[in-house]
């Protein structure tokens, strides 16, 4: 079978640096002590080679493009049964893998976000991940509070996850190469079990703050319909963009608290 044609709706970039491949498959560090491995969005197995030679049982692939399945079914005999055509956002992964297991893979860009939110759900299942996203998107994930970039995404990963930059890399070594520059980054699960708070409440937090993140929390979260004894509080006079993760939390349980008050008086 020919070449895979990169196809624009799926957002592909494939990847052509086999020594840039071999640097983000080691990056994988084997943290909390995960048994397979899935790659997202393999195309013509750049990555994939690499993950064979280190784990050769407990590699599994999947990919949306018909292409690219019936190229990694012909180049792999062997991993056929490991080989699963199908969108990633609409799998049920407890099911696919035996937890835990790392994820990894050169990110369809244009769903890269996305897919973060998937891990956020299965985070328990993913101790490890290692990708390859637009560099934006990255900086926007490890910026720290304060930041312009910081964000949902950033409080969110942040919370259940460590992250690092492994490597920032140019568009020249992708087919067809990419108008924006591209980096990898590592998550690696801390050990939080718990919030501490309701963890619903405070996604919900999070995202409505940062809906408006030019206003004060007090004016972005009017949504959520505060209670007038919390209107005073002082971490109503900031933006959602100067809150830690910790900071979100103790906000959170402040509202519950006030909403079980107001909704409970003495």
């Amino acid at each position: 079978m020919k070449k895979v044609r990169p196809k624009k709706h799926l957002g592909q970039h494939f990847l052509t640096d086999k020594n840039i491949a071999r640097k983000i498959t080691e990056a994988l560090t084997g943290h909390g002590g995960w048994q397979q491995v899935l790659e997202v969005g393999p195309g013509m197995g750049v990555l994939t080679d690499f993950l064979l030679a280190q784990y050769p049982e407990d590699i599994h692939v999947i990919d949306i493009d018909r292409d690219s399945i019936a190229w990694l079914r012909e180049h792999y005999p062997d991993m056929d049964a490991r080989i699963i055509e199908g969108d990633f956002l609409k799998m049920d992964l407890s099911t696919a893998l035996r937890p835990p297991f790392a994820l990894i893979g050169n990110l369809p860009y244009n769903i890269s976000s996305q897919i973060f939110f998937k891990v956020l759900e299965y985070r328990n299942d993913i101790p490890e991940v290692v990708g390859m996203i637009q560099k934006e998107v990255a900086d926007r994930i490890i910026s720290p509070p304060g930041n312009k970039t910081y964000g949902i995404l950033s409080v969110l990963l942040q919370a259940w996850y460590d992250i690092d930059m492994v490597l920032k890399v140019g568009p020249g070594v992708f087919n067809p190469p990419p108008k924006v520059n591209s980096a990898v980054i590592r998550l690696k699960r801390n050990g939080t079990k718990e919030l501490g708070c309701d963890e619903k409440l405070f996604a919900r937090v999070v995202k409505t703050g940062f809906q408006n993140r030019r206003k004060t929390l007090r004016k972005a979260l009017k949504a959520l319909n505060l209670p007038e004894a919390l209107l005073p509080d002082e971490q109503l006079n900031l933006r959602a963009e100067q809150l830690s993760v910790a900071d979100f939390i103790l906000l959170t349980n402040k509202i519950q608290e006030a909403w079980s008050t107001s909704n409970n008086p003495s």
